[in-house]
C-alpha cells in the first residue's frame, strides 16, 4: 500500500510541480544553484490535486494538533491552501506578509487575529525555514500561540530541522524530497546516475558547484 509521501511525490512530478534537472541546474532567488525546483502553486490549477492537498492538510491538523482555533497561511504560496483548509474545517483565516503593508494600515498579519489563538500555519514548502519561521514570529508577537506548522513539501535540509528545533515548532510536511527522488526513480524520470548528484546538493545547497 502506497503511503501518502509516494502519492503525492506522483501526483506533483506528474504536473511538473517538481522538476528535477541535475544536468542542467535551476537558479533560486537566493543565488544558489540547484539540480530540483518546486512550485506547488502550480497544483491550484488542477481541482483533484487541489483537493486531495487540502483534504490531506487538513486531515493532518485534525490528528496532530488539538484545539486548534485558527489557520494561518503564508504569503504568498500558502494563501490559497490555507483559505481552503480553514474553509473545510470551518475556522477562521488570516495570512501573514513577509514584510508589513507599506500603506493603510501596514499590516504584517491579514485578518482578524485575536490574542490568546491557537494557530496552526499552512506553508507551501520548507526550504531552509527562516521565512516560515518568520510568520512563527509574526503570530507569537500578536499574543498568539502556534501549536504547529503543515507544509506541502520539504527539502529535507538540516539547517531547516534544526532552527524548528530551536524555535520549538512542530512541523509536519505532508511530501518530502526522497519521497520524489525515490518516485522519480522507480518511474525513470531521472537515472541511478543522477541520485549522487541529488544527494551531494542537499547536503551543502548553499556551496553546490554543479561542475
Amino acid at each position: 500500500m502506497e503511503i501518502l509521501q509516494q502519492i503525492l511525490a506522483k501526483k506533483l512530478l506528474k504536473i511538473k510541480a517538481v522538476k528535477l534537472q541535475p544536468a542542467n541546474p535551476f537558479t533560486w532567488a537566493s543565488g544558489w544553484k540547484s539540480p530540483i525546483y518546486c512550485d506547488n502553486r502550480k497544483t491550484l490549477s488542477y481541482p483533484s490535486l487541489r483537493n486531495f492537498i487540502k483534504l490531506e492538510l487538513a486531515r493532518t491538523i485534525i490528528e496532530n494538533f488539538e484545539n486548534v482555533t485558527d489557520i494561518a497561511g503564508v504569503a504568498t504560496g500558502a494563501i490559497a491552501q490555507g483559505a481552503m483548509v480553514a474553509e473545510e474545517l470551518n475556522l477562521p483565516f488570516v495570512y501573514i506578509r513577509s514584510t508589513p503593508k507599506d500603506h493603510g494600515l501596514e499590516n504584517l498579519i491579514e485578518g482578524d487575529l485575536k490574542p490568546g489563538s491557537k494557530v496552526v500555519i499552512i506553508e507551501d514548502l520548507i526550504s531552509t525555514g527562516g521565512s516560515s519561521l518568520k510568520a512563527v514570529e509574526a503570530v507569537r508577537n500578536a499574543g498568539c500561540d502556534v501549536i504547529g506548522m503543515v507544509a506541502i513539501f520539504t527539502y529535507g535540509f538540516s539547517i531547516a530541522e534544526n532552527q524548528f528545533k530551536d524555535a520549538k515548532v512542530k512541523l509536519i510536511t505532508l511530501c518530502n524530497y526522497d519521497a520524489v527522488l525515490d518516485e522519480a526513480l522507480r518511474t525513470d524520470y531521472i537515472d541511478e546516475a543522477d541520485i549522487k548528484t541529488l544527494q551531494e546538493w542537499r547536503k551543502d545547497p548553499a556551496h553546490w558547484n554543479p561542475k
